[in-house]
């Protein structure tokens, strides 16, 4: 008897102490909540060992591992990023119920080399969503049910207009399929009824029009889609994503209207002077109108095709040096850059003295001076 008592004293700072060390845990929301700071500031190495802790704890819990997969894809391990998101979904035995339609986007974006994979993977991901959206699988303790819906909105039809772009792809053998045309006007039209008005799947639309030789049609949509967001403050988060306003402003330039793109352009620059494609297309645009200039008799809106051409002559070598500075993977780009200065050089066209750098703020006040609100399309 006097042996077991030293044993029971023994045991009981034992379990005191291992019951102090689980209260003192942090929390899986609090795990969670940090490493998707983390993932947001760019730190995926600490990001992944706060993921790794929660899964330590919780194999099975779907949203650390799907910020694994996001950690495994920004940087660069593509193999173990889409065995992570396929864990999540069917038919793997821990995929949750119903899945997450992000993983199904995440391995629609990472089947680039099997297009009729990719358009599954964004359909079931659509499936999902709709049902979410009617009320059928979507949490009821929402803290902003309209916000909610609205985010919802977005990602379907942002899902939809992936598969459009798979179907105009030419590097696809499905863009010659004599039904692409048909499917990518049906799927518009369901983004359409989804969000009506929705900014990307009008300018996705302004695409298939150019596509279809009915430029008059695209300048419309255009038009749509460029109303719903172009007098937002540059920093506003109504903004489409600058992608989406850099692919509106290529848009902008295959139908000539060279005024919109610069406007839209120095929206995205004064987010992001660091921006190489804004450079390269803010160049291209002062290039076309220096050309255009020259074919009118010297001068278009007042100026003349020399201040048009060194205007794009500064710009194209401000984005050449980003290009390489950021050591930036788009090749093609910096070829079409250095093929069009030296195209102005050969025209005598020679960058701009570094003081005189304020010469560009001024053509950006003429471009915003204009005596009329609304900018002409036509």
């Amino acid at each position: 008897m006097g042996r077991t008592r030293p044993k029971t004293k023994k045991q009981r700072p034992l379990t005191t102490t291992s019951t102090a060390a689980e209260s003192e845990a942090p929390s899986i929301p609090s795990l969670i909540e940090k490493a998707q700071e983390l993932i947001v500031q760019c730190d995926y190495d600490l990001a992944k060992q706060f993921v790794q802790r929660i899964l330590e704890r919780e194999p099975t819990n779907a949203i650390a591992k799907e910020m694994l997969g996001v950690v495994y894809l920004e940087t660069g391990d593509l193999d173990n990023a889409k065995q992570t998101f396929a864990a999540l979904i069917p038919p793997s035995p821990d995929a949750p119920s119903p899945p997450p339609p992000s993983a199904y986007l995440y391995l629609a974006q990472l089947s680039e080399d099997d297009p009729h994979g990719a358009l599954k993977h964004y359909q079931s991901a659509v499936d999902i969503m709709n049902a979410q959206l009617k009320g059928k699988e979507r949490a009821s303790d929402s803290a902003d049910p309209d916000e909610d819906e609205a985010e919802l909105k977005k990602n379907i039809v942002r899902a939809l207009i992936g598969m459009v772009e798979i179907w105009m792809d030419p590097s696809y053998d499905l863009c010659f399929d004599p039904a692409a045309e048909k499917h990518c006007e049906e799927l518009l039209n369901l983004a359409l009824q989804v969000d009506p008005g929705n900014s990307e799947a009008l300018q996705t639309l302004a695409s298939v029009r150019l596509s279809q030789q009915r430029p008059d049609d695209a300048k419309e949509c255009l038009e749509q889609a460029w109303s719903a967001w172009k007098d937002l403050e540059a920093d506003d988060p109504r903004l489409p994503p600058i992608p989406s306003r850099l692919g509106i402003v290529k848009l902008f330039l295959e139908l000539s209207l060279y005024t919109p793109a610069l406007l839209v352009l120095q929206g995205v620059m004064a987010f992001d002077d660091q921006e190489v494609e804004a450079w390269y297309l803010e160049g291209w645009c002062f290039f076309l109108m220096a050309e255009q200039a020259q074919e009118n008799g010297g001068k278009l809106d007042e100026l003349t095709w020399e201040e048009l051409a060194r205007d794009a002559r500064d710009c194209l070598e401000t984005c050449k040096n980003l290009h390489i500075n950021q050591e930036h993977p788009d090749r093609p780009m910096l070829e079409h850059v250095e093929e069009l200065i030296s195209k102005l050089e050969s025209q005598g066209i020679k960058p701009s003295p570094d003081e005189d750098d304020d010469g560009g703020d001024g053509e950006w006040e003429d471009v915003e001076g204009s005596d009329d609100d609304d900018v002409d399309m036509s």
